[in-house]
């Protein structure tokens, strides 16, 4: 599917600035843009969820999401290990979980706008000090109850055996290199977006950067049927597909429910799997997850 391109004199229309000003925001607030040719291009779906990533005093939603002791509705962002829990739920608790797929910063908006009961999330803060609890304070007007699901690993995964020889993310804007990538606005793209500016890298100069796919699995399926290189993703499912994998760190992924939401019936029955042993056994049996903090309330600077 096409998407619109605008020029740096259409995006400071766009956005109401002065041309000197979309300069700045590219440089100091990350506004997503690519250089081809010499000159600056703006995919304009890209600028619009930086806007919206970067909305602050969002308008409260006046209906308060429906109680429904048989029904749980989660949004945010995707795991494989959270899929797997989800139909546990769902084959022996008599009840229904749902998931909307949305990325990190999605799961955060739909829970401020009522639309789900649990987000899952794991933004690393800007000082990696932590992970959600800052974004959760700009987005939301009360801070929810932050419950643990796991630990995992999150690196770069890559064709078995590692035929171009990559050593780490400064290897991504090597000419032979071709990524796929996450959307803005989930954990993974947020986690490797600071790691290549660490290197000094940006997009532009990455084949592949702006390829995105919806999932950590697809992620895999693209590296495996040989489309792509490199991408960023999590171990499990470099292990599932017999991919290798390169680690950047271990990280902390969250579910977050609102406090009148937090006693429900079928809310605490879900967040009692995570301290089932089949659950245990389960992380135990995935390479790259730990459930040392599962099921356990976080709380800011508790631990990464």
């Amino acid at each position: 599917m096409s998407r619109d391109l605008l020029s740096t004199r259409e995006v400071a229309g766009f956005l109401k600035v002065n041309e000197k000003m979309v300069y700045s925001l590219v440089a100091e607030k990350g506004l997503p843009a690519t250089k081809v040719t010499g000159k600056w291009l703006f995919p304009k779906h890209l600028v619009e969820q930086w806007i919206e990533n970067n909305t602050t005093n969002y308008p409260q939603s006046i209906d308060r999401l429906s109680t429904y002791d048989d029904l749980i509705i989660f949004a945010g962002s995707n795991d494989i290990l959270l899929d797997k829990l989800i139909s546990m739920y769902n084959s022996n608790s008599g009840r229904l979980a749902v998931f909307g797929n949305l990325g990190s910063m999605g799961g955060i908006h739909a829970l401020r706008r009522n639309l789900c009961h649990i987000a899952a999330s794991h933004l690393m803060q800007e000082d990696e000090a932590d992970y959600n609890f800052d974004i959760v304070r700009q987005e939301l007007d009360t801070m929810p109850v932050v419950v643990n699901f796991c630990r995992r690993q999150q690196g770069l995964l890559l064709a078995k055996g590692n035929p171009k020889g990559l050593r780490g993310v400064d290897d991504l804007g090597r000419d032979d290199i071709n990524i796929v990538n996450r959307p803005l606005g989930t954990g993974t793209r947020l986690l490797l977006d600071n790691e290549l500016k660490k290197v000094g890298l940006g997009g532009a100069q990455i084949k592949g950067y702006e390829r995105e796919v919806g999932k950590h699995l697809d992620i895999g399926l693209e590296i495996l049927s040989g489309r792509a290189d490199v991408g960023p993703g999590i171990e499990a499912v470099a292990c599932l597909l017999g991919l290798e994998f390169l680690p950047i760190c271990w990280e902390r992924f969250d579910l977050l429910v609102h406090k009148d939401h937090f006693f429900d019936k079928s809310i605490q029955q879900f967040f009692s799997l995570l301290h089932d042993r089949e659950f245990r056994t389960l992380v135990d049996e995935t390479d790259g997850y730990d459930h040392n903090l599962s099921g356990k309330i976080v709380f800011p600077g508790q631990e990464k």
